[in-house]
């Protein structure tokens, strides 16, 4: 199974949109299991069902950072590199699933809490984003799809 379809099985695991892109993304970025799904807790169901940014597009941006963000509280230039790749993630999201934000994806309109389709959270569409989001932020960072296997 492919790194992008890992992320979708964690999903129907139970874990909120940015957690399963996070969680897998881990080994990559330097974090325990642990921290990745702390981190990305809050922003499931597009920022605690509030339905904005796509969680998954959240854990792009966090992704990101961690592997290729500015420190420096003056880095104008680190900044200026990190957004314009951060509006091109959004942009091939958007092209790729119609848009990043939440409620807009699920047609829920602006109810925080989501209708009785996604109780549960596991919305099948919402699998493809955190496939969709996974297999952009791998390219963009230039990881493989595939994860590695040990040699022998």
């Amino acid at each position: 199974m492919g790194i992008p379809e890992t992320a979708k099985a964690h999903f129907f695991e139970g874990y909120n949109c940015a957690q399963s892109v996070l969680l897998t993304l881990a080994p990559y970025l330097g974090l325990s299991e642990e921290t990745a799904l702390l981190l990305a807790s809050p922003f499931g169901g597009g920022m605690g069902r509030m339905r904005q940014v796509c969680g998954t597009v959240s854990a792009m941006y966090m992704a990101l950072g961690l592997r290729e963000g500015y420190t420096g509280a003056t880095d104008a230039e680190g900044k200026e590199a990190l957004y314009e790749r951060v509006q091109r993630l959004a942009a091939e999201f958007s092209r790729e699933n119609g848009s990043i934000l939440c409620r807009d994806l699920l047609a829920t309109g602006d109810k925080p809490a989501p209708d009785s389709q996604t109780t549960s959270g596991h919305d099948p569409r919402c699998g493809e984003y955190v496939r969709s989001a996974t297999a952009l932020i791998l390219k963009e960072l230039g990881l493989p799809e595939a994860p590695r296997l040990p040699t022998e």
